[in-house]
């Protein structure tokens, strides 16, 4: 049974930072590809970012230069550092799991997390 359990998430200021973190169980972590995914209210899910199992990391226009995905395979954990928060960043934020591919903004893969709020405000 594959278990994904976001945290890190939290009530921060315009500016500020957060990292998000997403331990995996039940799924050879090392071989999959993981993904960020946020929903806002009233918004459809978004892919934030996504890595490969070899680190090959991509992200979604709005986050580039802010946000950094990262991966510790020996420690099951897929984390998300996300610097210069603006309100626009407030949203649940998900972890994704792939056996094989990496997820896209079109195809997330199967495995889901229960969510973490982020909200950035003053």
């Amino acid at each position: 049974q594959v278990q994904l359990v976001e945290s890190g998430g939290g009530l921060v200021q315009p500016g500020e930072s957060l990292r998000l973190s997403c331990k995996a169980s039940g799924i050879i972590f090392s071989r999959g590809g993981m993904g960020w995914y946020r929903q806002a209210p009233g918004n459809q899910r978004e892919l934030v970012a996504a890595i490969s199992r070899v680190g090959t990391a991509n992200y979604a226009d709005a986050v580039k230069g802010r946000f950094t995905i990262s991966r510790d395979n020996a420690m099951n954990t897929l984390y998300l550092k996300m610097n210069s928060l603006k309100p626009e960043d407030t949203a649940v934020y998900y972890c994704n799991a792939d056996f094989f591919n990496v997820p896209t903004a079109t195809t997330p893969g199967p495995y889901w997390g229960q969510g973490t709020q982020v909200t950035v405000s003053s």
